[in-house]
């Protein structure tokens, strides 16, 4: 794998923290380049100008210590283009500052709280997903409810269950431990979900997953607007596109 090439995977690891969509996949990164010495330069976009600079700092900053964990990588630069806060943002990066101490005044808020917010997020939308995907497969909620981690692992037979199976539990962990025997399903505050209550916790989180998913899908346009590109269509399908699936006359499954 070339080094270019190893570059564009770690960056590939990056999401944007409200849509839990890789940069990559959103096609907010523009350019990679890589000198003979190791210095990598990455440069990136945003949908639209005025997009958050708390959000845009995380996703750069998060880029770059990407790109840093590479044992070969001398030296990271990471540039946001085009952006009303880009100035500010691209030397508090470039200077491996705070997002407080680059915006001093005016940043709003702690960042790690406002990850922490977003990863909480993510977890839920991952769970309501990979929850769906299983009923359609003929599991029963009360059986899902009651599933260890274990026994959760144990259903991933085939290549997209274990997909959607590890991305749930990579976020499971935010919320609480994630041992063999822990409950494989549980809320935002990692308690497990009785099976009684099973169904009502899922038609919550849908409310979650369908409001980020639509922002997903509005940045995709914007971003595609702006630049005067096509829309990317590969990406994994989400909630919004199961419920589209759905014949009109069929009732929600909860």
């Amino acid at each position: 794998m070339s080094r270019e090439s190893e570059v564009w995977r770690q960056l590939g690891t990056v999401n944007d923290p409200e849509l839990d969509e890789s940069v990559t996949e959103l096609r907010f990164v523009t350019a990679v380049a890589v000198s003979p010495a190791g210095a990598v330069d990455v440069t990136f976009r945003l949908p639209t100008y005025w997009c958050a600079a708390n959000f845009a700092f995380l996703m750069a900053e998060d880029m770059r210590l990407a790109v840093a964990s590479l044992p070969w990588v001398t030296d990271v630069s990471v540039i946001l283009g085009d952006h009303m806060y880009a100035d500010t943002i691209n030397a508090g990066i470039a200077a491996k500052r705070s997002f407080q101490t680059s915006f001093g005044d005016a940043s709003d808020g702690d960042l790690e709280a406002l990850r922490r917010t977003f990863l909480v997020k993510a977890f839920q939308r991952r769970q309501v997903a990979l929850v769906e995907h299983l009923l359609a497969a003929g599991y029963a909620a009360e059986i899902l409810a009651d599933l260890s981690i274990a026994e959760l692992v144990a259903l991933g037979t085939e290549e997209a269950p274990r997909k959607l199976i590890a991305r749930y539990l990579d976020r499971r962990a935010v919320v609480g431990p994630v041992g063999t025997e822990d409950p494989a399903f549980v809320d935002e505050a990692g308690a497990a979900v009785p099976p009684e209550a099973f169904r009502a916790h899922i038609r919550a989180l849908r409310r979650v997953a369908v409001n980020v998913e639509f922002n997903g899908a509005l940045c995709r346009g914007l971003l595609a607007a702006r630049f005067d590109e096509e829309e990317s269509k590969d990406r994994e399908p989400g909630l919004l596109d199961f419920i589209h699936a759905l014949p009109a006359e069929q009732p929600s499954r909860l």
